[in-house]
């Protein structure tokens, strides 16, 4: 990782990184199975756990209740304010006509909804970076799901780089996202630990 830190470092003095020309590299060199994100400039690679999978997936279950398949993401790339944060959340729901830029990235405007699942090595990233940077997009709803802790964390109403309201509840108690724009109760009760 530091060789890599050393080389990103290197080349933001040349003016050559881009978050695109990044992730092209990243793309032809990550194992399949891996996720891949770009916080502050720093690269993460994670694996697929199965906890980690069956909470998303009953999470984008509830959330394709009421909303249509294909605005509901799932570690699909979208680059977000900050210095190189390109991150593939594991659940985004983006507005009713969104659309993709020419280059064929959703904009971080058009998020109505952010999940995040947490794994060990990325779990500061989700509490920290990822969270500040979603408060600064104006992404209305964020819910961490931490399966190590037992505990949902929904955070909304972002102001000036941070969220005003936490809610934190345990696994098994449902989150009551009616009051936002999500309009919508999740139930926790399937939700596995780890």
């Amino acid at each position: 990782m530091t060789v890599l830190a050393d080389r990103i470092e290197m080349a933001e003095e040349d003016g050559e990184l881009t978050l695109d020309n990044l992730f092209e590299s990243l793309e032809r060199t990550t194992p399949e199975g891996y996720k891949v994100e770009i916080v502050e400039g720093a690269v993460f690679m994670s694996p697929q756990r199965d906890t980690h999978w069956e909470i998303i997936l009953d999470i984008i279950e509830q959330l394709r209740s009421k909303y249509p398949r294909k605005r509901v993401k799932s570690d699909v790339r979208i680059d977000y304010p900050g210095h190189l944060n390109g991150f593939a959340s594991d659940i985004t729901l983006v507005a009713e006509g969104a659309e993709r830029t020419p280059g064929g990235l959703w904009r971080y405007g058009d998020v109505e909804f952010v999940a995040e699942v947490i794994s060990k090595g990325t779990a500061a990233n989700d509490y920290g970076p990822k969270k500040t940077a979603y408060a600064v997009a104006e992404v209305p709803v964020y819910l961490v799901a931490d399966p190590y802790q037992g505990r949902c964390h929904l955070y909304t109403q972002p102001k000036d780089g941070e969220y005003v309201s936490e809610l934190s509840v345990a696994f098994g108690v449902d989150v009551d996202m009616t009051g936002t724009s999500i309009g919508l109760r999740l139930t926790t009760g399937e939700f596995p630990r780890d």
